[in-house]
Formats: structure tokens, sequence, C-alpha cells
């Protein structure tokens, strides 16, 4: 399946499941990405590191090893 991490600029994904364990996964609900969620990708930093995205009605920037725990369709 594919990740947040490899949604490209521009396209909404919606959240199908997070991977990951412990306090990591819990911080990533705590952002408020969650099962079922759109997520659009509004751009990603010059150096490809971090991510800002919408969730929600707010901007997020997100880590990519973060992102890459986040399986979209």
């Amino acid at each position: 399946m594919k990740t947040l991490r490899e949604t490209a600029i521009g396209q909404s994904a919606k959240v199908v499941r997070l991977h990951g364990e412990g306090a990591v996964r819990r911080r990533i609900m705590d952002m408020g990405i969650t099962k079922g969620v759109e997520v659009y990708v509004r751009k990603v930093a010059p150096l490809g590191d971090p991510i800002e995205v919408t969730v929600r009605n707010y901007e997020l920037s997100i880590r990519k090893a973060d992102a890459a725990m986040i399986e979209v369709e």
C-alpha cells in the first residue's frame, strides 16, 4: 500500500491504517491523524523533511519517518 510519505504534493489521501507502536503511534493520533481522515499534502521542505499537510482544517508539519508509518489510499 501507499504511505503518506509517497503522496505527491497537491494530492489528498484517506488514512487507512497507522503503523508503529506505543508513543509514536499515540503522538500521530494526538495530532489528529486517525483512520478514515482526509489528509492533503500542501508542500515539502527543500531538503525533503518535514512534510506540511492539512488535517481537520489545520496545517501540520510531520517528519518523513512518521509519514512513512501512515498508510493511505
